[in-house]
């Protein structure tokens, strides 16, 4: 008996159990059937420190029973896996190690402890006393005092690049192309706003911002298209557009596949405009004429076509083209784009219009060509030229006639008071230049304006208004020029 106490206390000395700071970790041990199975074991340093004394007496005296013993060996392996547990940064090398210790090494011993394989502590157990990365490292510290880094190039697949440091940095807009119905929704209204101004390069800077892509040709069917249901000084407006944007925003080609989509589409757009087939064609010879559309556009069609609508176009077309020039000029060929004219040709126009309403005498045909000069605020110069066109013609058949026509204008409100009052206090006003070149011009005046006041053409106050030459009357050559009473 009193071998085994020996040997117990030189375990005891071994394992460090002298030591007192040992003592808390081996006192209270419990183990229950659960634990008995895995060797796991649950410490309480407090709950069973007297179990551990009377344990301790029970072994000097040699009290021991074999339960008792081998719940002292169940404990002495425990320490020895706790001691492994700590010793070991991976759950592998805590397996290996404690399979080879249970299997043949000593666990009272710590020299018959299982080397860790990449264990990063010191076998000597203290390290060679230099600072950690060789002072380079710790918190905010960018190396060791006074390295020198190289310049590094930036690589395209690294997480960390950033193409702002490159220095030649290009920034583009990426804009989505528009599909067919957002084009629609998008070309219209600049369309529409162009009517209004007529700037040409205006348009160019709005197409610049779009991404039309492979449907840029459809912009120009489409201004073709709403000019068809507009007026003539649209659709000279949207000939001026096609020959701007030729070589600049659209091609040749580009504007042909326009035109082609244009003449299938002849059987829808005739439900609307019944004169579409002749427009396209007008728009064909114009657009040929300002070489925007290639002169071997209506070659490719010859003998291919189906469809009498588009037949139609492309024989207007044709015509227009085989014409010589002093018959018909394809510049003009709408007619007075209306205000955008300049106003000599205005003027020109209205002239050509009372000259042939003076031959013919048909009012309606007087009315439609000044609807279509589309100049309303421009209607007080055919008043004017009306009145001086009076002065100056012999009869009374000139009087009647306009007195007629500018009535037939006041009727259907062609001709607004404000247009009507004005041309005449023009006429007025120049009547004294007047008189020089025709003798009898205030006679005539004052006839004319009181046929017009009796027609309701002009009003009493503008009647009035007519100015009238004095008469002076003198008594004889030889009274000294004296006025007689």
């Amino acid at each position: 008996m009193a071998t085994e106490v020996e040997t117990w206390t030189t375990v005891q000395k071994h394992d460090g159990f002298s030591d007192p700071h040992y003592w808390p970790f081996t006192r209270g041990l419990n183990q229950s059937p659960c634990c008995e199975l895995f060797g796991v074991f649950s410490f309480d340093n407090n709950a069973e420190l007297d179990e551990d004394e009377a344990a301790l007496e029970a072994e000097v005296n040699g009290n021991w029973t074999p339960q008792e013993k081998a719940l002292h060996e169940a404990r002495l392996k425990a320490k020895a896996k706790r001691r492994l547990r700590k010793s070991s940064s991976r759950s592998e090398s805590l397996s290996e190690s404690l399979s080879g210790e249970l299997a043949g090494g000593d666990p009272h011993s710590p020299k018959g402890k299982v080397p860790v394989p990449n264990d990063r502590k010191s076998r000597a157990g203290k390290g060679r006393g230099l600072p950690k990365k060789g002072g380079a490292g710790g918190k905010g510290v960018w190396g060791a005092a006074g390295m020198v880094y190289e310049v590094e190039e930036l690589d395209v697949k690294d997480p960390n690049y950033d193409a702002i440091e490159q220095g030649d940095t290009v920034y583009a807009t990426v804009v989505p192309e528009l599909d067919e119905k957002e084009l629609e929704k998008t070309v219209n209204p600049i369309v529409q706003e162009y009517f209004e101004h007529g700037d040409t390069k205006e348009v160019q800077m709005l197409l610049k911002d779009l991404n039309l892509g492979h449907h840029k040709y459809e912009f120009s069917s489409l201004a073709v298209s709403l000019s068809l249901e507009g007026k003539a000084s649209h659709r000279e407006l949207t000939s001026r557009l096609l020959s701007d944007l030729v070589g600049k925003e659209l091609s040749e080609s580009d504007m042909a596949r326009a035109f082609d989509k244009i003449l299938k589409e002849l059987p829808d757009l005739i439900l609307d405009t019944p004169e579409a087939p002749q427009m396209l064609g007008q728009f064909i010879a114009r657009a040929i004429a300002d070489h925007a559309l290639p002169m071997s556009f209506l070659d490719r069609y010859k003998g291919k076509v189906d469809c009498d609508y588009a037949r139609a176009a492309l024989d207007r077309a044709a015509v227009l083209l085989s014409m010589k020039r002093e018959m018909v000029r394809l510049d003009n060929v709408w007619g007075v784009g209306g205000g955008l004219r300049p106003v000599k040709h205005l003027v020109k126009e209205m002239n050509l219009l009372l000259k042939e309403y003076l031959v013919s005498g048909e009012v309606k045909e007087a009315e439609r060509c000044l609807r279509d000069l589309e100049v309303p605020h421009f209607h007080h110069e055919l008043v004017y030229e009306a009145v001086v066109m009076v002065l100056e013609s012999n009869g009374d058949t000139a009087i009647k006639m306009m007195c007629q026509l500018l009535k037939s204008f006041w009727k259907t409100g062609l001709i607004t008071v404000d247009q009507m009052n004005r041309g005449f206090q023009r006429v007025y006003d120049e009547l004294p230049e007047i008189y020089l070149d025709v003798p009898h011009a205030h006679t005539i005046m004052e006839s004319f304006v009181d046929l017009c006041y009796q027609e309701s053409v002009i009003t009493k106050l503008l009647r009035d208004t007519c100015p009238s030459r004095g008469r002076k009357r003198f008594v004889s050559e030889g009274d000294g020029g004296l006025i007689k009473n």
